[in-house]
């Protein structure tokens, strides 16, 4: 597929650092600064760098292997092989010929080392292109010296310069000459037509380590001499500890230590059976007059916050309330959604090893500047005395955007001035966790002469507010008179980024709603929503063209309004983190219980790096929406979750999941998110179908509390 313009010449200064391997190869080095002047400058080999903005690396060995650093945490999302794809495209090489390994934290020559927000190619897309094509002109530039003859006549191709006649040299007998030649301050990047890389499906790049087993994720992490560690942390949110006897567990062979910090009790050992047996027979005792409140206290106050007026506005256009008492109808109704843990396969875990010269951090992070920060602030060290390497992570969804556990290890390597792997149990990741907030929204809508003439939300959460960030998608624009209020409830359950933030219930809330409005009015869904598009009239955060083009191509995917009898169909369209997603679920009554049996979905993120990785994070967005539609909660009980494993918290199953089908609308648009954005719409999608098979309307997630359903 063709996705992209052709990029303008970028006239920015750059920098580049040439060095040269004890094995005979380069190492390139490029750094894109919005600096105003042109000038080029070469470092000598041993001068440091000075990198402020985000940077790729390339070694070239002498045998023609090249070898690419990705900068980003890989959390299952690909970075890993897409980032290395842009750079080995402009470098034009060889996919075969190419080594990816992963860089480690280094805020000198890298931006945003960070996974969240579905960023990574969108930061990317632009600069880690342009090192491949600045490196591959100065391989072009030494080849021109080699033959004297003029570059201009030479082109590339997988990793050799070539003649006219045919004559070519590889880039690994060109990186000498070429580490002594000015960089060049201006670069022509490929036009589309001539992609190799960009477009076409590669495998991951880790495939085979996942796959035989082999020691790649931070739980697999160890050195000599490591001890490790679990934490004893309060039974309940809010609550404190008075004391502990840990006499019990001294006993145990194999136990090292066992000592408090930070109101938890660290539990040290040879291996981590021992530290998790020891852990269980220390008695502690924990204040009780911190404890807050359980979820059906919770419950009472958001609703009580809906029916008030103790709200702040985000966002206001026109007057709603006159447009509701002027409408002829109005449509009120409140969507609910429960806490939810981000049950990452791989529990928690990070290595640390303080000692008084430097602190080494290992592990599965999406955030390690961020967590570096907070081990410095923590220990009273310097940033510099710090490094952090990142492992591949088995699973995040924004669990490990929080660096809580990098700070406990720290912590406790510090204490004992030994190197330390802490480990979180299954029931320490559920019961202590950062979770998704509880939130209740009620969306009012006035309808006048069968046009939708004002919409009201408001939104009441605990512990954070929500929505602000995304106040000017749709609706906003579509409908005149709109106007957003939030409001919150305070405790101490610690709450955070869950995969596709706000926009994993919202989208539930709005897209149920806009469907019970397409069914008053008496209107198609799908026609009503682009009736709703082609009337907007402000500046939107959206293009109403690339959103009605997804929600077209749905709708001839799946057959729109004409399936087999029995079979029946929801609609949901949602745009967040740039891209474009609309979905349609098919579902089955069988025994008079809806059976879901395809999701249809269709994207615009712009240009498709790697349609293989890509095909994948829609189908595991939508799957992982799916399963938490029908299944997830977490409720609490006087701030205690009451369940803390997979025996009472319910999952989607791999038997369960349906049929996925899977379009993405080609576009000269520069790439956008995409490993979020397909999880919000599904379960609107879900409960539209049910309704359409049933009459009943879902409101509150999870469904399966309201209606047993079935999958296959």
């Amino acid at each position: 597929m063709r996705h992209m313009k052709a990029t303008k010449n970028i006239e920015r200064r750059s920098f580049l650092k040439t060095t040269l391997l004890a094995s005979g190869g380069i190492l390139f080095g490029v750094n894109y600064a919005s600096a105003i002047s042109n000038e080029a400058t070469l470092f000598d080999a041993d001068e440091k760098l000075n990198f402020h903005d985000f940077n790729a690396f390339i070694k070239i060995a002498t045998n023609g292997k090249v070898t690419i650093y990705s900068p980003n945490p890989e959390i299952g999302q690909g970075v890993k092989t897409s980032m290395p794809m842009l750079i080995a495209e402009e470098l034009d090489v060889a996919w075969g010929d190419v080594i990816v390994e992963q860089a480690k934290l280094d805020t000198e020559k890298y931006q945003r080392q960070l996974a969240g927000g579905s960023q990574s190619i969108r930061k990317a897309w632009k600069p880690l292109r342009k090192s491949g094509a600045t490196a591959r002109q100065m391989l072009l530039e030494a080849a021109a010296i080699e033959w004297k003859i003029p570059k201009e006549s030479l082109f590339t191709k997988e990793g050799y310069v070539y003649r006219s006649d045919g004559k070519k040299i590889s880039y690994g007998k060109l990186v000498e000459v070429a580490a002594k030649l000015e960089v060049p301050s201006n670069v022509i990047l490929k036009k589309p037509k001539d992609f190799t890389i960009i477009g076409k499906g590669k495998g991951n790049m880790d495939i085979d380590n996942i796959t035989t087993g082999k020691p790649i994720y931070g739980i697999d992490y160890k050195v000599d001499n490591m001890l490790y560690a679990a934490v004893v942390r309060p039974p309940a949110f809010g609550q404190k500890l008075l004391s502990f006897d840990a006499s019990e567990s001294m006993k145990l062979k194999g136990v090292v230590s066992v000592f408090e910090f930070d109101n938890n009790i660290a539990v040290v050992a040879n291996n981590t059976w021992t530290a998790f047996s020891a852990k269980k027979m220390v008695q502690a005792k924990w204040s009780s007059d911190g404890a807050i409140d359980g979820t059906s206290e919770m419950d009472q106050k958001m609703h009580q916050l809906l029916a008030g007026e103790s709200f702040k506005n985000w966002k206001t256009s026109d007057d709603v309330v006159a447009a509701n008492e002027e409408a002829e109808f109005v449509l009120e109704e409140i969507y609910e959604s429960p806490f939810l843990p981000h049950n990452c396969m791989e529990p928690m875990n990070f290595f640390a090893n303080v000692t008084d010269a430097k602190v080494e951090l290992v592990g599965p992070i999406q955030t390690p500047e961020g967590s570096r920060k907070n081990v410095a602030n923590k220990l009273g060290r310097k940033i510099s005395d710090i490094s952090v390497e990142m492992t591949r992570m088995g699973g995040g969804f924004g669990r490990r955007l929080n660096g809580d556990f990098v700070v406990d290890a720290a912590v406790i390597s510090n204490k004992l001035r030994k190197p330390v792997k802490l480990v979180y149990t299954r029931e320490d990741d559920m019961t202590g966790g950062v979770y998704k907030p509880c939130v209740k929204y009620k969306i009012k809508a006035g309808i006048k002469n069968n046009e939708v003439v004002s919409y009201h939300l408001k939104e009441a959460a605990v512990n954070w507010t929500m929505y602000r960030h995304n106040a000017s998608n749709f609706p906003f624009g579509a409908i005149s008179n709109y106007q957003v209020d939030v409001a919150k409830i305070q405790n101490d359950i610690t709450v955070g980024f869950w995969r596709a933030p706000v926009s994993n219930f919202l989208a539930f809330a709005e897209q149920s709603f806009f469907d019970e409005l397409s069914r008053k009015l008496e209107v198609d869904p799908i026609k009503q929503r682009l009736k709703m598009l082609a009337a907007v009239n402000r500046k939107t955060n959206y293009s109403v063209q690339r959103f009605s083009n997804v929600i077209k191509q749905v709708a001839k995917d799946a057959n729109w309004g004409k399936t087999q009898k029995n079979r029946f169909q929801g609609f949901s369209a949602y745009y967040s983190h740039s891209t474009y997603v609309a979905e349609i679920v098919e579902i089955e009554m069988i025994d008079d219980l809806p059976v879901v049996k395809k999701v249809f979905c269709a994207v615009d993120c712009g240009v498709v790096v790697n349609p293989t990785g890509a095909e994948n994070q829609v189908v595991g967005g939508i799957i992982d929406g799916l399963g938490h539609s029908l299944f997830g909660e977490l409720e609490f009980e006087k701030g205690k979750p009451k369940v803390n494993n997979y025996d009472r918290y319910r999952l989607i199953r791999m038997n369960e999941t349906p049929k996925v089908y899977c379009s993405f609308i080609e576009s000269d648009e520069d790439p956008t998110g995409l490993g979020e954005p397909t999880l919000p719409p599904v379960s609107a999608a879900l409960a539209n179908a049910i309704y359409a098979a049933s009459g009943k309307r879902l409101r509150k997630l999870p469904f399966i509390k309201d209606w047993e359903l079935n999958i296959s």
